[in-house]
């Protein structure tokens, strides 16, 4: 069974992808079976993985809306790294899932086959506190990594 984790700040530029890729990696290279999800709508995850963002048929989009069944590339055999891709469409899923029932468990459904496959799936969350990371929060099974930049205006009060 998959050790799910999400990682998540609402604020941009931490590192929550470059965390994502990077511990992915690593623990391939650790013969550890796993999937990278790009649940950001800017697809830094998936461009940085080598996948054309623009030629991406079936990923995150798909599988929020079960449209599609669930979609991933093998990255590296040798390593076990897979990503479940994301593109630009993905940003209109926020939208069209506000009339649905049980909407911030879209990810999670999706996800739940493919825990039997993989030993770790890392989650990349868009900067944002909208429907698309609660539904990376709810799908994290074993826990949530929250990068931070040490800088002054990361921890400045916004009430004062």
């Amino acid at each position: 069974m998959a050790r799910i984790y999400t990682l998540v700040n609402q604020k941009g530029g931490v590192g929550k992808t470059t965390t994502a890729i990077n511990l992915g990696a690593y623990l391939a290279q650790l013969d550890q079976r796993v999937l990278v999800v790009d649940l950001d709508p800017q697809a830094n995850a998936t461009s940085c993985l080598g996948v054309d963002k623009s030629t991406v048929n079936g990923g995150t989009y798909e599988a929020l809306l079960g449209s599609a069944a669930m979609p991933f590339v093998l990255l590296n055999e040798r390593l076990k790294l897979s990503l479940l891709p994301s593109s630009p469409a993905l940003a209109g899923a926020e939208i069209e899932l506000v009339e649905e029932l049980a909407r911030e468990m879209r990810l999670k459904q999706a996800v739940a086959p493919l825990a039997e496959k993989y030993d770790y799936i890392l989650i990349d969350c868009p900067p944002s506190l909208g429907l698309l990371t609660v539904n990376g929060l709810i799908a994290a099974r074993d826990g949530v990594i929250v990068p931070v930049q040490c800088e002054y205006l990361a921890i400045e009060d916004s009430d004062n």
